[in-house]
């Protein structure tokens, strides 16, 4: 039997070959959904409660609405994770689906194998392209991904680690799945909260700036302008923090200390936190 043999629906627990979503959906047709997806290590679901309240603000921005609450969602994630017989890393991925009524909204929660970067690409940084476009409903994490998988294609074709979303105004703002930092010195610079979605692994990096020394501030800045920093970095869930090298035809001079400190500092306090 497969390690991933199981999976939850509405809180119970199915054989993984059950997990489907009918064709007739116009709901799941229409991306009318949100999700989340978080790693779980040594059988600890990671950040398991920020997902949850992520999720439920996503719903929440797109009217979609359900009888879940969040100790629901985080109860049941714990249920499957305790329940599978894996040791090793692996995702777990939260899909909410809406349904015509509030009682029909559908709850899927299913372990996935990881996705792990190359070593090296920590050590040497990752190359992004640009591309021109804002997602509907920037702060919601919905099911509606076209427009970035799209633009994500064109960076893997491009041998690309993901692609820079630019605003109208030609202002740099996230990564197709990512975050996205820029580091001065010190300063670490990020576009501001309501224009991006706030992964979890950001809004936890920004917990840690203060403590180890770093400011921060928000603003938008245009690829014109990368001459005058140091750096740049994605982050997500499965990659945590990511040094960019390369940004179109820009090059960074290496990754500098201070973000090869911070990448430091994060993996630290991830093994220190215990999955909170």
């Amino acid at each position: 039997m497969s390690a991933y043999s199981l999976f939850s629906k509405n809180g119970h627990l199915l054989p993984i070959d059950q997990a489907s979503v009918s064709l007739y959906s116009i709901e799941y047709s229409y991306g009318f959904g949100v999700y989340e997806t978080l790693r779980v290590r040594d059988r600890i679901p990671y950040f398991l409660a920020a997902h949850a309240e992520r999720l439920m603000r996503s719903a929440r921005i797109i009217g979609l609405e359900h009888p879940l609450t969040e100790q629901f969602i985080v109860s049941s994630v714990k249920e499957l994770v305790g329940t599978l017989a894996i040791n090793d890393a692996y995702n777990i991925k939260i899909l909410l689906i809406g349904g015509k009524t509030r009682a029909q909204a559908e709850l899927f929660i299913l372990p996935s194998a990881p996705l792990f970067a190359d070593r090296k690409l920590y050590r040497d940084g990752v190359a992004t392209i640009t591309a021109s476009y804002e997602r509907m409903f920037p702060q919601a994490k919905t099911l509606n991904m076209l427009g970035s998988y799209l633009h994500y294609r064109k960076a893997k074709q491009a041998g690309c680690y993901d692609a820079l979303l630019l605003d109208r105004d030609g202002c740099m703002l996230e990564g197709t799945r990512s975050n996205f930092f820029l580091i001065k010195d010190m300063t670490v610079v990020s576009p501001p909260a309501g224009r991006i979605l706030e992964g979890v692994t950001r809004m936890a990096l920004l917990k840690l700036l203060g403590k180890y020394g770093y400011t921060y501030k928000e603003a938008l800045v245009s690829p014109a302008k990368l001459p005058s920093y140091d750096g740049a970095f994605f982050t997500n869930t499965s990659s945590a923090i990511m040094p960019i090298r390369r940004i179109d035809s820009h090059a960074f001079d290496g990754i500098p200390e201070p973000l090869q400190q911070l990448m430091a500092h994060y993996e630290q306090w991830k093994k220190d936190s215990g999955g909170n």
